[in-house]
């Protein structure tokens, strides 16, 4: 009995949690939320719902890391959790809608393409996780990702729906053969190793700041008056940079090797 006392009395309590290192979590959890969810309201087929919440995980995908670096509170945890909400938010829940909105209609092929899609995330992700670990890329690498991240390429396949609810005569976006090539492709730029560009390190020149917030103000009244035409806008644009990105990085990486 008095071994069993000294045992229970050895064990060390378990330590008391940061509420620094809860706090990204709890963030992380509810762009998991968002996901689940997106996959419920897609399969009931309310297409509006299903979007909403697929833009909120990324809105908390990119809450999270901001919170965790603002409260010093990033943890191996968080990282696997992060990954484990992506792949859910961005790489199932925008498969599943894309399949019920219009691949279903294509026979055999249709699941396919939605497979094709999170796969390709599921590659990314685990890339993305080995290169934390790997040796420091070189400085011309700072200002972009390798391959399209997850919130992008959850919001280039569904880009179709994003222009129906606004143009519902333009049937061709609801078509099987542009949905399928288009989730083909995005899965492709996933994998790949091409360079597009990150603003988690772009620094402003103070004579910008004025106009950045203009830009900001009229992005978010559009947002809130034409929401499906500005997201709509908003990721033809992001497509329209991938090319833009390799230039300025071919140019950033020609003026590193001259040094």
């Amino acid at each position: 009995m008095d071994t069993i006392k000294k045992l229970s009395l050895a064990k060390p309590k378990l330590p008391v949690l940061p509420f620094r290192k809860l706090a990204p979590n709890m963030v992380t959890t509810l762009a998991l939320c968002s996901g689940v969810t997106s996959i419920r309201f897609a399969v009931q087929e309310d297409w509006v719902k299903a979007v909403i919440c697929i833009f909120l995980a990324a809105f908390f995908d990119g809450l999270d890391g901001r919170v965790a670096r603002m409260l010093k509170g990033s943890s191996k945890f968080g990282a696997e959790l992060d990954s484990l909400s992506d792949f859910v938010s961005f790489g199932v829940a925008p498969s599943i809608l894309m399949y019920q909105w219009t691949l279903y209609d294509l026979p055999k092929f249709g699941w396919f393409f939605c497979l094709l899609f999170s796969i390709g995330m599921s590659m990314r992700l685990a890339r993305f996780n080995t290169m934390l670990e790997a040796e420091p890329q070189p400085e011309y690498w700072h200002h972009f990702f390798v391959g399209v991240p997850a919130p992008a390429a959850a919001a280039l396949a569904i880009f179709p729906i994003l222009i129906t609810f606004e143009f519902p005569e333009y049937t061709f976006f609801r078509s099987n053969l542009f949905c399928s090539i288009l989730m083909a492709i995005v899965s492709l730029l996933m994998i790949s190793r091409i360079p597009t560009i990150s603003t988690k390190k772009m620094r402003v020149p103070t004579y910008m700041v004025a106009p950045m917030m203009l830009i900001v103000v009229l992005f978010a009244s559009f947002a809130i008056t034409q929401p499906w035409l500005t997201f709509g806008i908003s990721t033809a644009l992001y497509a329209v940079s991938i090319p833009i990105g390799i230039v300025v990085f071919l140019k950033e990486k020609a003026e590193f090797e001259k040094k």
